[in-house]
């Protein structure tokens, strides 16, 4: 005797049975769980940042895999700058920027406050490998970005000595083979952060301004003592000089004298 026959399993093409296929519920994959991503946070003040700043970056700063550059970006712009949270750091110094340390980051970062006098500019400069986050808390910046030269002309034996000396190269020795070529020039406003690292080409900052100061915070992880700087005529680079800072958690450092401070300070007068 036959054992008796149950109802035939047709198969699709990929070899399911048809009848066990049409009852299986597939969830489409934007209906899966994510991964869980906690909202950017808003601080509510200068102090609340650098808190929240250290709890971002851990140990290992933003060259960590598991930090989000845009996250921290992110972070630097919702906080809306109060003078009062920063005027104690915002130091100025005539014919010059200063480099105002706020926090060090347990030596994984710098946040600092520089302190822009009118029509005051940097040189052309690197970053030596860091990323930073700049911020403007007052006036207004003027950020010129370059593309990195194809030849560079390095003059390791002479430091910058500071204003105008990024173009002080004589005349003979220009060619427009080595003139710097801007890509772009972005005018910043309060409140608004920018990024800027080695990989995006060289930068220049500067103060548009004639009648008022401008403020920005900068965020530099790692941290880094030297730099390059660039003359824009004749792409010749030069080590800037040991950075120091013109005061510390908003207390002017005795021992910064002034020729010391303005090798490192890179400024130029635009």
């Amino acid at each position: 005797m036959s054992p008796p026959v149950g109802p035939l399993l047709s198969k699709t093409g990929s070899g399911i049975p048809s009848n066990i296929a049409s009852s299986t519920s597939v969830t489409p994959l934007s209906a899966l769980p994510s991964k869980k991503v906690d909202p950017v946070p808003v601080p509510t003040d200068l102090d609340d940042l650098v808190r929240l700043l250290h709890v971002e970056l851990g140990t290992n700063g933003l060259d960590s895999k598991d930090v989000d550059i845009e996250r921290v970006q992110k972070l630097m712009a919702n906080y809306s700058s109060k003078e009062a949270d920063w005027s104690k750091y915002a130091l100025f110094d005539k014919g010059r920027y200063t480099r105002n340390l706020v926090d060090d980051g347990n030596g994984k970062f710098n946040l600092m406050i520089l302190a822009w006098p009118e029509t005051i500019g940097s040189a052309i400069h690197d970053h030596s490998g860091s990323h930073c986050l700049m911020k403007v808390l007052d006036g207004e910046l003027k950020e010129t970005l370059y593309h990195w030269p194809e030849r560079i002309l390095n003059q390791s034996d002479h430091p910058d000595s500071g204003v105008g000396s990024d173009n002080s190269d004589d005349e003979e020795k220009i060619s427009s083979s080595t003139v710097m070529n801007i890509k772009k020039e972005t005018f910043l406003h309060r409140d608004t952060v920018a990024y800027m690292h080695d990989n995006l080409g060289l930068h220049a900052v500067a103060n548009p301004l004639k009648t008022h100061g401008s403020v920005s915070l900068h965020l530099y992880t790692p941290p880094y003592e030297t730099c390059k700087t660039f003359n824009e005529r004749s792409s010749r680079a030069r080590p800037s000089g040991k950075c120091v800072f013109y005061s510390s958690r908003g207390q002017k450092i005795p021992s910064c004298r002034s020729e010391e401070y303005l090798n490192c300070s890179l400024t130029k007068n635009e």
